[in-house]
């Protein structure tokens, strides 16, 4: 845990760094800008298709009797603004991966690891392939948790586990690619899955606190790129 709070601790100050500080707002505007012009095109087309799909249900036809279709109209939105808040932590994630953990890295091991040697174990075709993979398990975890929504608890509880799911799987592998090998990538992720998942936890309820939220996606980068560096020196010491 104490790794965890340290890499956090490091990563907020990291913020404030003029290599970095050009990146912060980046992911999460960016993203902003894609959604709300997709929105802006598709938002019929996407609200008229789900409620069309629930203008065949029995309920609708409730609805229909007693005069109150506008429900589903609101429904279909509420629904379409329930699948873009995903999807826009999503694209600023990748976009983080894209643009920003290539600085990040750089910054974070010229800085606090400079003899750190690189092994170079990731590729791009890696990084691509576990980006796709983590994306699509999110997805699934996120409709089969949408149940959950609807509780008090669970509103909160899921979108964290399932955001904390998709950070560390997005990150730990760009933050290891140039100085890890296979092996060594294999290894520290074994030893540190819990501490990966609960720095995910950490970073994703960062998401509910006003502003602090547009820094999360660069936060993250910085903050799983501490660890995951640190945790490799450690163990290339034999400490």
């Amino acid at each position: 845990m104490r790794d965890v709070l340290n890499a956090l601790t490091r990563a907020a100050g990291n913020l404030f760094d003029r290599r970095i500080i050009a990146l912060v707002f980046l992911p999460m505007l960016g993203s902003l800008v894609v959604w709300v012009l997709l929105a802006w095109l598709f938002w019929d087309a996407w609200t008229g298709g789900i409620a069309g799909a629930m203008g065949s249900t029995t309920v609708a036809g409730w609805l229909q009797g007693w005069s109150a279709t506008w429900i589903i109209d609101y429904t279909a939105a509420l629904v379409v603004l329930i699948a873009i808040l995903p999807a826009m932590f999503v694209t600023a994630l990748v976009i983080t991966e894209i643009f920003a953990m290539p600085v990040i890295v750089r910054f974070i091991a010229g800085r606090y690891h400079p003899d750190l040697k690189r092994k170079a174990g990731g590729t791009v075709a890696g990084s691509i392939s576990n980006a796709v993979f983590g994306i699509s398990v999110f997805a699934v975890l996120w409709i089969f948790t949408l149940p959950l929504w609807l509780t008090g608890v669970g509103a909160v509880l899921a979108p964290v586990l399932t955001s904390a799911y998709l950070n560390q799987r997005m990150f730990r592998y760009d933050a290891l690619a140039e100085h890890a090998s296979p092996e060594e990538f294999a290894e520290l992720v074994r030893t540190s899955r819990g501490d990966l998942f609960f720095l995910g936890i950490l970073l994703s309820l960062l998401l509910y606190v006003p502003v602090v939220n547009l820094l999360v996606p660069v936060l993250s980068g910085l903050a799983f790129t501490q660890f995951c560096l640190s945790r490799l020196s450690t163990a290339r010491a034999g400490l």
